[in-house]
């Protein structure tokens, strides 16, 4: 390893997955990993960086080399097969210091020192969700890259309980690096907000849930603790695609009669999120588990009072801007929704407090923290001073 302090050090960043958009659970990590690079890269000065990709031209800094694996590598078993049999070479070849796998899983034989990111546990809390050869691969080689790594990123304290818990290693070996706040995403003005609510077909009042339609995200306790509190001229609008075993929620709505009061309006696209927070009058993200629980950062970025459950990480998200409640108490979240909705003075409150809530999220921040794990890595001093 080298000495002095100016010397450069080669980081290689598994980033491929940020061309891997092919589902939602991709989806997520993808954003992290672009919003991430052009903070991380900049850091600091000691480290090169050798990013890898499969397809795409990211907007960094001059002097990041960047390693195109192959257009084929989007798919999930090319991806695999090249990180495990190709990268190791590839990181001899570029003669890399530190390997950084942004999700769960670094080579299983290589020389080379490595850093994994975790987004969440899921396929151990969940493993319903997955299927049999999918999480049979990320609960091995997690647990695996986990006690190898020098270092372990984990997105929220809660991911980080997960995963000292779950692979008995040290608490010492995980950092902490939330993800940031889009600075692109801020409330639309009441013009732009009426012409969407026109041309959605909207509600003039509704409570937003948005998300992936699915049994993690406890839709059904969202949908039974509306129907007690029926709120006159409000309507709930679910909207985001559908996951897995979403045919109870529609059969729930059913059974209620409600169809006219819940709707289900379908995928949102990322440039319309600011719109339809900002058009609603209250986000509840009812969730049993989340890594970290961006939608309920989004919609305090957009000025919305938000209620979310006291599970996992979102009470990392929410602060003390958002009501809590436990996930399984459909009572205590019929009082939570009529305490926001009758109560003017409480609505303003959290609105100001979610701005000052989502503002402490960074990705300059997560950047500096991030490459303060790579120092660590390396057994170098940290310079950044987050």
């Amino acid at each position: 390893m080298r000495g002095a302090m100016s010397a450069s050090y080669n980081i290689g960043i598994n980033a491929l997955l940020m061309s891997g958009r092919n589902s939602y659970r991709s989806a997520g990590i993808h954003n992290y990993i672009s919003r991430l690079l052009p903070h991380l890269i900049p850091a600091d000065d000691r480290f090169q960086h050798t990013v890898f990709l499969s397809e795409g031209r990211p907007e960094l800094n001059g002097g990041t080399k960047l390693y195109y694996a192959g257009d084929d590598k989007s798919r999930p078993l090319n991806r695999v097969m090249w990180e495990q049999l190709q990268q190791p070479l590839v990181a001899r070849s570029e003669k890399l210091d530190l390997l950084h796998s942004m999700a769960f899983v670094s080579p299983v034989v290589s020389t080379v020192p490595s850093v994994v990111t975790v987004y969440d546990l899921s396929f151990l809390k969940m493993p319903g969700r997955f299927k049999a050869a999918n999480r049979l691969y990320l609960s091995t080689l997690t647990a695996r890259s986990c006690r190898n790594a020098r270092r372990v990123i984990a997105i929220s304290e809660s991911t980080k309980r997960d995963v000292v818990e779950a692979f008995n290693i040290s608490a010492d070996k995980v950092d902490v690096v939330y993800p940031g706040r889009d600075e692109t995403l801020t409330r639309p003005s009441d013009a732009e907000i009426e012409e969407f609510r026109a041309k959605r077909g909207l509600p003039e009042r509704y409570i937003l849930y948005l998300g992936t339609i699915e049994p993690r995200k406890n839709l059904s306790l969202l949908i039974n603790a509306f129907a007690k509190l029926r709120p006159e001229g409000i309507k709930l609008v679910c909207a985001g695609g559908k996951g897995w075993m979403y045919e109870d929620i529609f059969q729930t709505v059913e059974e209620m009669h409600l169809q006219r009061d819940v709707l289900f309006p379908g995928f949102v696209p990322t440039e319309e999120l600011p719109l339809w927070y900002a058009a609603s009058e209250l986000f509840v993200y009812p969730s049993i588990y989340e890594g970290f629980g961006m939608p309920v950062l989004e919609a305090m970025c957009c000025g919305v009072p938000c209620i979310t459950t006291d599970a996992s990480s979102l009470p990392e998200a929410a602060g003390d801007a958002a009501i809590l409640f436990p996930p399984d108490d459909a009572d205590a979240l019929t009082a939570a929704l009529h305490t926001v909705l009758s109560q003017t003075s409480v609505q303003q409150d959290m609105i100001e407090k979610g701005y000052r809530q989502a503002n402490t999220f960074s990705w300059q921040t997560a950047g500096e923290l991030t490459a303060q794990s790579y120092a660590k890595a390396l057994n170098l001093p940290v310079t950044t001073s987050v």
